[in-house]
C-alpha cells in the first residue's frame, strides 16, 4: 500500500480546535488507500511552561534532563491527535521518536540521525492503524532521549518517509506554499508551484523560514517528493523536486533576505601571520557559523580577512577570537553592526550570464550600499544596510519581474 509522511507544525496544536483540524486531514488521507504516519511538533505553550519551570529550578541544567524534558511536549501532541483519531472512530496510536526507531547520537539539543528502525511502525501498518510520532527526537546509543533541535521535526519525517519509502511527504506550516518573496513585505510575491531542492535549499540557507536546511538536504539525499502547504486552510502548496518547470525560462524564482548580520573583520601585521583555515577552524570548533568570507590583500596595506555572522553568535565569536588570538596571530578584529543579507535564487541563472550585473545596477540606482557579496551557480548574495533590506529586496522583485501571475 502506498504510503505517505504528513508533519505539522507547532502551531497545528495550539487548541483542541487546532488539533481536530490536523485529524480531519489524516483522515482525509486515510481515505484516499494511504498508509498515513503523522510527525508531530513541539507545542508551543507546553515547551515555554517548561522552560520557565527549568529557569526557576536551576541555573545549570543538565542537557540530558533538557532533552528528556523538552521530548515530552511533541509527545503530548501525538497523544492528543492520537486520542481525536480514536474518538472519529479511526485505529491509531502514538509513539515517542525511541519507540518509532529513530536513532541518533549524543549531540543533546542537535542530535543527528544515524538510523531509523521502521519495524515497529510496519507492525502497526499491518494493523491498519495511523502512526502518530513525536517529532524532534530520538534514542541515543546508551538510550537516552535527545532532541533534534531546529528543523527537526521536518527532518525526521523526511527520514521516516525515506526508509518507508513513501510517496511523498507534506509540511503543514503557517504559510500556504513558497513564494517568490515574504509576502508580508514585498510587493507582487507570487506563490510557486513547483521549486527544486537546490533552490529551496539555497532559500533556506538565506533567510526564509519555511524548512530547514537540513530537512532539504535529506529530501534531496533520497528524492522524497515534498508538498509545503497550509496547515489551516485547503490549498495546492508548492511542490519540492528535483527539477522544475521553468516558467517562461524565469533566471531568478525567489529574493530571500535575513536581518541581524554582523561583519567582523580580522587584520594581521603580515601576510605569513595569516591562517584562514586556523580561524575557521577554531570557529567551527566553537558552532560558529560563518557566511561570506572576503579576504583583502593589497601592496602597501596590513592583509585582512572579513566575514559574516549573525547577532545571536556575536558575543562567543568575540570570546573565541580574543581567546585564540596569540595562536592565530592577528593583529586586531574590528566589526560592523546594522547589516542584512540580501539574495536571489534561481538555478536558470547558471546558464544566462549578467544576472549579478543587474542586481547591482537596480541597487545601485536604488542608491542602496553593497558592502560585500557572495556568489554561487544558482544565488547572488548581497551584504547591505539593515535600513535598506526590505526596499532592496522590493527592488530587486520587481527587477527580475518576480510579480507576474503566471507562477501561480
Amino acid at each position: 500500500m502506498v504510503r505517505i509522511v504528513m508533519k505539522f507544525g507547532g502551531a497545528a496544536f495550539a487548541s483542541t480546535e487546532h488539533i481536530q483540524n490536523v485529524v480531519k486531514k489524516a483522515i482525509a488521507e486515510k481515505e484516499k488507500g494511504f498508509e498515513v504516519v503523522v510527525v508531530t511538533s513541539t507545542m508551543r505553550s507546553v515547551a515555554e511552561e517548561i522552560a520557565k519551570m527549568v529557569r526557576n529550578l536551576s541555573d545549570n541544567a543538565s542537557k540530558r534532563e533538557l532533552d528528556a524534558l523538552f521530548s515530552t511536549s511533541a509527545q503530548l501532541a501525538s497523544s492528543l491527535v492520537a486520542l481525536a483519531l480514536q474518538e472519529e472512530g479511526y485505529n491509531a496510536v502514538s509513539l515517542t521518536g525511541w519507540q518509532a526507531g529513530i536513532q541518533t547520537d549524543a549531540l543533546y539539543g542537535h542530535a543527528r540521525i544515524d538510523e531509523i528502525d521502521v519495524s515497529r511502525l510496519e507492525e502497526h501498518f499491518a494493523q491498519g492503524q495511523i502512526v502518530i510520532v513525536a517529532g524532534e527526537q530520538g534514542i541515543d546509543n546508551l538510550r537516552n532521549i535527545t532532541t533534534l533541535g531546529k528543523g527537526g521535526a521536518e527532518t525526521a519525517a523526511i527520514a521516516i518517509a525515506a526508509k518507508l519509502k513513501a510517496e511523498r511527504v507534506d509540511i503543514y506550516t503557517n504559510v500556504d506554499g513558497v513564494y517568490t518573496a515574504d509576502p508580508s513585505h514585498v510587493a507582487g510575491a507570487q506563490k510557486l508551484k513547483e521549486i527544486s531542492y537546490d533552490e529551496m535549499l539555497e532559500l533556506s540557507n538565506l533567510g526564509s523560514q519555511i524548512m530547514h536546511p537540513r530537512a532539504v538536504e535529506l529530501a534531496k539525499k533520497f528524492q522524497i517528493p515534498v508538498i509545503i502547504r497550509a496547515s489551516e486552510r485547503d490549498t495546492v502548496g508548492t511542490l519540492l523536486k528535483e527539477e522544475v518547470e521553468m516558467e517562461k525560462n524565469l533566471m531568478v524564482r525567489g529574493v530571500a533576505y535575513e536581518s541581524d548580520v554582523i561583519r567582523l573583520t580580522v587584520g594581521y601585521d603580515a601576510y605569513s601571520n595569516a591562517s584562514l583555515a586556523d580561524m575557521f577552524t577554531k570557529l567551527a570548533e566553537n558552532h560558529i557559523n560563518v557566511d561570506i568570507i572576503v579576504q583583502a590583500i593589497i601592496d602597501g596595506l596590513k592583509p585582512t580577512v572579513s566575514f559574516t555572522i549573525l547577532k545571536e553568535e556575536f558575543a562567543e565569536a568575540l570570546r573565541v577570537l580574543e581567546d585564540s588570538k596569540l595562536s592565530l596571530g592577528f593583529s586586531f578584529a574590528d566589526f560592523e553592526i546594522g547589516l542584512a543579507k540580501v539574495s536571489i535564487i534561481g538555478s536558470g541563472m547558471a546558464s544566462n550570464p549578467g544576472v549579478a550585473a543587474r542586481m547591482f545596477d537596480r541597487l545601485r540606482r536604488e542608491n542602496i550600499p553593497v558592502k560585500m557579496v557572495s556568489t554561487s551557480e544558482i544565488k547572488v548574495s548581497v551584504v547591505v544596510p539593515q535600513d535598506d533590506m526590505i526596499r532592496a529586496a522590493n527592488a530587486l522583485h520587481d527587477e527580475f519581474n518576480l510579480f507576474q501571475e503566471m507562477l501561480l
